[in-house]
């Protein structure tokens, strides 16, 4: 199968032999991050540096001024973390170099800097409590942002595609820095509630729908007190419903599936506006449709009719990948996408394993995470798996 391998600009630049090295993987590809969110990320090899803070979101090329001219919500330019003016660039120029094929890495609704500067983009729970981290996806400005971020940040100069992460609803479950959540354990019910959006503009979507948003909060705050004094409120669709009744229930995922759809069919549609001819779009997804997060949401015979394909977490279970092969066409991607960072859950000495297992479930090509992060003993092993 082909493989690719994430990999950080700041892995490569700077260091003269990152490219050969990564290449010597047995990858074909690497999925390399031209927009990011804020992270403290190890370089274990690199020759002048050991730990990278990028203290905020940002972008990890020269944004356009053109294209961002007025604009209130627009990107930032990546600060003292970043190697070079434009190290997406550079490090997708010495891969290629190295005969690696480049995708851009694109996150997208995930964004602490822009909930802090912009508080009234964030989403706002049945408490009143924003997520800075999660930008709210029904908010037309927010909307436009993101289309626009995707179009730019994925069709970056010797590119040949792009994965989209986060292009859907964000929610609490999220390692926020120096995260203290985990007191209650709210469950995978609990967790969607605390997630729903109460914004002007999910009012509006509710209310559109036959819902007043005064009725649904005080729906989730009900449902969600036992929870503050007994933890778990269970999983899966059932016992959503069971805390808000089917009805209301029902409402709340079709507010939310509508908008992360049109959301994703408009973002999609302005990455190929701009992409050359071939350009491959791929969606980090989940085929549970209400689930929120890096891996959005989605419901995989429609997302297979608007992306080229989708990459899957499958980390200790690929079960994930089952139902998108069920709506697989031809020339569909459906990436299995395995940590082989050992002190991050991953089992890179498995992992001709896991891709035996995954390719079983429907996976035709493998995402490895993460090139730059893995020790040497843990690369050694994917060496070994791949070659």
């Amino acid at each position: 199968m082909k493989t690719s391998a994430f990999v950080y600009p700041w892995d490569v630049v700077g260091d003269p032999d990152a490219a050969a090295r990564i290449a010597d993987l047995g990858v074909q590809q690497v999925t390399l991050a031209s927009a990011y969110h804020s992270t403290r990320a190890l370089t274990p090899r690199h020759p002048g540096h050991r730990i990278v803070t990028a203290a905020h979101a940002s972008v990890l090329y020269p944004a356009s001024d053109e294209r961002w001219a007025g604009q209130e919500l627009r990107p930032w330019p990546a600060g003292a973390w970043a190697p070079s003016a434009d190290p997406y660039g550079e490090a997708a120029a010495a891969l290629a170099e190295a005969g690696l094929e480049v995708h851009s890495w694109v996150v997208l609704a995930h964004n602490s800097r822009l909930g802090a500067e912009h508080p009234a983009t964030s989403v706002v729970n049945a408490y009143g409590d924003r997520y800075p981290w999660a930008p709210c996806i029904a908010q037309p400005a927010t909307r436009a942002y993101l289309t626009g971020l995707a179009a730019e940040a994925a069709t970056r100069p010797g590119t040949g595609g792009a994965e989209l992460e986060s292009l859907g609803w964000y929610g609490l479950a999220h390692l926020h820095a120096h995260d203290k959540i985990a007191g209650v354990p709210l469950g995978d019910a609990g967790q969607y509630l605390m997630s729903l959006c109460f914004c002007p503009s999910c009012a509006d979507g509710y209310r559109n729908l036959g819902l007043e948003a005064g009725e649904l909060k005080a729906a989730v705050r009900r449902a969600l007190e036992p929870a503050w004094y007994a933890g778990d409120s269970g999983s899966g669709w059932a016992a959503i419903e069971k805390l808000l009744g089917a009805d209301i229930a029902r409402v709340t995922l079709d507010w939310r599936t509508r908008t992360a759809r049109s959301l994703q069919e408009q973002t999609v549609a302005a990455v190929r506006s701009a992409a050359p001819p071939g350009f491959q779009v791929l969606l980090h997804a989940d085929p549970v449709a209400y689930h929120c997060g890096a891996n959005a949401g989605v419901d995989p015979a429609h997302i297979l009719t608007v992306a080229d394909g989708v990459v899957v977490p499958c980390t200790g279970d690929p079960a994930l990948l089952a139902p998108f092969a069920e709506h697989r066409g031809p020339g569909t991607v459906i990436a299995a996408n395995l940590t082989v960072v050992s002190a991050m859950g991953g089992s890179p000495a498995a992992l001709a394993d896991d891709a035996a297992r995954a390719a079983g479930l429907g996976a035709n090509e493998l995402r490895l995470y993460h090139a730059g992060l893995a020790s040497d003993a843990d690369l050694r092993s994917v060496r070994d798996a791949l070659t």
